[in-house]
């Protein structure tokens, strides 16, 4: 016989003593026991996660919204902000007569008639030849120029840069977003600020929300649109607030050199062409007028707050013209330059101070009116200080005809308060 084989034996015996194991202890198991061990097991075997990004089960589907529905968001907001304001943006061409030059053939002339007759033997007597230059045969109306607006009324009023439409005697075409041509007039350019108000004989027009730019916040999403380089109309760019309250020298051709005071800055791209377009909120709100860009920069362009329009707006509406307030005077800001080459007593104000083209304070006017005299410093109008951010001019342009402001005055030594009544802005001045 053979002999018993003791690891066979062994063996029996320990699946002998699991299986009586498992049949006493298996009716008091939970079941999520088993249930957890089975997980394990397929966890363990299971291939690694798909990417989120090509798995397409319900769960994950919910755990992409937090990373995605933001930026759909903005995206709606903008598109919505843009179809909002679009059908109120306008194209503005400029036209011109211009004189017509061809090359007219004048009567015979020789290089040598002017010389002595010895002279003129010399070189073989004289050579007639017929001398060509440009003649004027009549003219022709051309376009010189273009740029953009904003309908701000129904019945065809229309906001731009007083810039776009500085000629007097040129005449200016409106194209609505639609594509239909109106002849416009220009009602009213503002003396001080950038600003112009035209109008079109066409009612039940689109117009534009106007928003408060005086809650704008750096940063904030800003969208131009505008009449770009002139020829591509309703050109649309996003950016954001980067600047709030600058002091910028624009120019251009005709228009000379402006200091303008308090413009927003933005890296919304505004190309030549968009001046007088909006700047938008995400609301589709207007908050400021494009009206220059930084050459050879990047995306750097100024807008003038829509605050300091609506004035000019109600104006308009009110007389048909832009009636600006009117202290009468002429001033020097102080700077720290200023400060330290006249030795000044304070850093701040506006020296009251005359030159080639008038007496520091103008006769007849409020200020004159009021006792202001020449070289005084006037610190303050209203309780806030004058700088050469926040300029005298600019803190006028807040105020209507017929506002008493009140003046803080430095004198010698002395600081004194006087009180204006502002009035109408003369023609001239």
């Amino acid at each position: 016989m053979h002999e018993p084989n003791n690891k066979n034996i062994k063996f029996f015996w320990l699946a002998a003593v699991f299986l009586l194991a498992v049949i006493v202890f298996a009716p008091r198991a939970k079941a999520g026991f088993w249930d957890s061990i089975w997980q394990g097991i397929k966890d363990n075997v299971a291939p690694p996660s798909a990417p989120a990004a090509v798995l397409q089960n319900g769960a994950q589907k919910e755990a992409e919204v937090p990373l995605y529905k933001p930026a759909l968001d903005y995206e709606r907001a903008t598109i919505a902000a843009v179809k909002k304001a679009s059908p109120a943006v306008v194209a503005i061409t400029v036209s011109k007569n211009v004189p017509i030059l061809e090359n007219c053939q004048m009567s015979p002339y020789s290089p040598f008639s002017d010389l002595p007759p010895e002279f003129q033997d010399f070189f073989g007597g004289s050579f007639p030849q017929f001398q060509q230059q440009k003649c004027e045969q009549g003219s022709k109306l051309q376009e010189v120029g273009g740029g953009s607006g904003f309908i701000i009324s129904e019945d065809g009023l229309i906001l731009t840069n007083k810039h776009v439409v500085s000629d007097t005697k040129a005449t200016y075409t409106v194209f609505t977003n639609d594509g239909k041509k109106y002849d416009a007039k220009v009602l009213a350019r503002d003396p001080l600020k950038d600003l112009a108000v035209m109008k079109i004989d066409k009612s039940g027009l689109s117009t534009v929300e106007l928003g408060d730019s005086d809650s704008i916040e750096l940063g904030q999403t800003a969208i131009s649109i505008g009449n770009a380089l002139g020829e591509f109309r309703n050109t649309v760019s996003v950016g954001v607030v980067s600047g709030l309250s600058r002091t910028v020298q624009a120019s251009g051709p005709g228009v000379g050199t402006e200091t303008i005071h308090g413009v927003i800055q933005t890296d919304a791209a505004i190309n030549p062409g968009n001046s007088g377009g909006p700047l938008l909120n995400l609301k589709g709100e207007v908050i400021g007028i494009n009206t220059a860009v930084v050459s050879g920069a990047q995306s750097i362009g100024f807008a003038i707050p829509i605050n300091d329009a609506k004035r000019d707006i109600q104006s308009v509406k009110k007389t048909g013209e832009i009636q600006a307030a009117y202290l009468g005077v002429r001033y020097m800001a102080v700077t720290p330059a200023v400060v330290e080459k006249e030795k000044l007593p304070v850093d701040y104000g506006a020296v009251v101070r005359g030159g080639t083209d008038g007496p520091g304070v103008s006769p007849g006017s409020p200020a004159e009116k009021a006792g202001i005299l020449a070289e005084d410093i006037i610190l303050s109008l209203n309780g806030k200080k004058i700088t050469p951010e926040k300029p005298l001019g600019s803190l006028i342009s807040n105020y209507g005809i017929g506002d008493e402001v009140t003046l803080e005055v430095r004198r010698g030594d002395k600081t004194i308060t006087l009180k204006a009544t502002l009035a109408k802005r003369p023609a001239e001045q």
